[in-house]
């Protein structure tokens, strides 16, 4: 690998331009090659894993958009890019399964571009097989250079040979490239990148990097021009938001971030993750109860109910913090939706620590919880853990299933025939039916028209479904 430092690098003002260049550069090479065949030429964008890499795709997309290539759903388009997950293992094998497909594409159009780049590619093992397993990938990168993405692109379009450019790391953060955003009307904004925390059995911070805070006025600017673009929501994005502003110059808290967006005049609301227990702070909470924009919705990974286990996790928490923090923040924001992460199976997971995790989602009400088996990622501390059996892991992780639905079930159906603003987001597989969120990031079905896309209506919750409402429109 290729192993970069900050040292000798450009500014993010030098860098931005310079990546302009090549973006021009790219333009004329994809028109002459657009004329000579008579039509636009196309790229199919697959995005594997959290809203993180959603957002780093919508880089992607914007400089594909600018350079002149036309987005379409199939794959056999002048260029396939995937942007890859490496949280669990099967989230690798999904990828060399989707490379074996594109290899009989390319065999019938030889000119076909592959590229490959995200936390996948952050790994040597992963590197290696791909360039002795498969050849015909013309461009790889990792997460930490994509801001070099036009440079790369560009590059390829030049050889035929393979170009692989991961770096190990860096503490770089260019701003102001092209994006093209998924919704008109709301956003995801990168506020940090990269994690500290190293629990035993996350791959993130080896693929990711170490902490680095974008700057306040940066987020700031990007936010208000997103408005003016009008966006109304946004979601601010970070390993752990909680440790926003830590290795900034002039250290400023996520709380304090957030009392400056809420200036932002337009923005409607605001909505952040992930959340770590161990630096959820007094003064967020604070800052979250006063707000007119943050929305009542947390998500607070658990992980495991089992002091032992958090503790063999590396979590920093334990099951009696962890609950005095869920009343804390009841007590302040008394009608806070809150949602988790749990994983069952964790190497030396016992039935008494499995109950313990039962007992905490009994205790904390959450509206959903999003549950995982334990999924052994090599070069992390828990892969050398002693693992406990798939059977026992299965069982445990259907039994927690079955109490999640049914608590989630009950929680959620608190809203049940009340009035409650949604944001509309998008019209449904059924054709005049259309979908969007409360503040509480409750999904809500009810018939519509498109002319309701990205505003805020009023809806009667008239059916609970579970973690889902079916609606109806309030005439105002």
């Amino acid at each position: 690998m290729t192993n970069e430092s900050s040292k000798g690098q450009n500014t993010s003002a030098e860098e931005t331009l310079r990546q302009r260049s090549f973006i021009e550069l790219a333009q004329a090479l994809t028109a002459q090659k657009s004329n000579t065949l008579g039509r636009p030429l196309t790229y199919c964008l697959t995005t594997f894993g959290c809203q993180m890499n959603e957002k780093q795709s919508e880089a992607v997309a914007g400089i594909m958009d600018e350079i002149g290539y036309h987005r379409q759903d199939n794959e056999e388009a002048d260029v396939v890019i995937y942007n890859t997950c490496t949280v669990r293992e099967n989230a690798n094998l999904k990828v060399y399964g989707r490379l074996g497909h594109l290899h009989s594409l390319k065999d019938h159009n030889p000119d076909m571009k592959i590229i490959l780049f995200g936390c996948m590619m952050q790994e040597q093992h992963v590197v290696d097989k791909i360039k002795k397993s498969y050849p015909f990938v013309n461009l790889v990168f990792g997460t930490h250079n994509i801001f070099k993405y036009a440079e790369l692109f560009y590059e390829m379009l030049q050889s035929e040979q393979q170009i692989v450019d991961i770096w190990e790391g860096t503490d770089q953060i260019v701003e102001d490239l092209p994006t093209e955003r998924n919704y008109t009307f709301k956003s995801g904004v990168n506020i940090m990148f990269g994690c500290n925390n190293f629990c035993s059995y996350c791959i993130v911070p080896y693929v990711r990097g170490r902490e680095r805070s974008r700057e306040p006025e940066a987020i700031v600017k990007e936010v208000k021009r997103l408005v003016a673009d009008g966006v109304s929501e946004v979601m601010l994005l970070g390993q752990n938001v909680n440790s926003y502003g830590k290795t900034l110059e002039h250290p400023v808290t996520f709380a304090q971030l957030l009392e400056m967006l809420e200036d932002v005049e337009g923005l409607k609301r605001i909505r952040f993750m992930t959340s770590h227990p161990k630096d959820l702070s007094d003064e967020l909470i604070e800052t979250m109860a006063k707000s007119k924009k943050i929305c009542h919705h947390l998500h607070l990974p658990l992980q495991s109910g089992s002091s032992r286990i958090l503790k063999a996790m590396n979590r920093r928490y334990d099951k009696e913090k962890y609950l005095n923090l869920v009343d804390k923040i009841r007590t302040a924001i008394p009608d806070i939706s809150l949602t988790t992460d749990i994983i069952v199976g964790f190497p030396g997971e016992t039935e008494e620590d499995f109950e313990e995790t039962l007992d905490v989602v009994s205790k904390c009400g959450y509206d959903t919880a999003f549950t995982f088996l334990y999924s052994r990622r090599s070069g992390t501390p828990a892969a050398e853990m002693e693992q406990i059996p798939q059977d026992v892991a299965k069982e445990r992780f259907n039994r927690l299933l079955a109490l999640v639905q049914q608590e989630g079930r009950i929680r959620s159906s608190r809203f049940e025939v009340s009035v409650q603003e949604v944001l509309v987001e998008e019209e449904s597989r059924e054709k005049g039916i259309f979908t969007g969120r409360t503040e509480y990031n409750l999904l809500v079905h009810f018939p519509g028209t498109a002319d309701l896309l990205g505003k805020y209506v009023k809806v009667s919750l008239d059916e609970c479904h579970g973690f889902y409402y079916m609606g109806s429109l309030v005439e105002e």
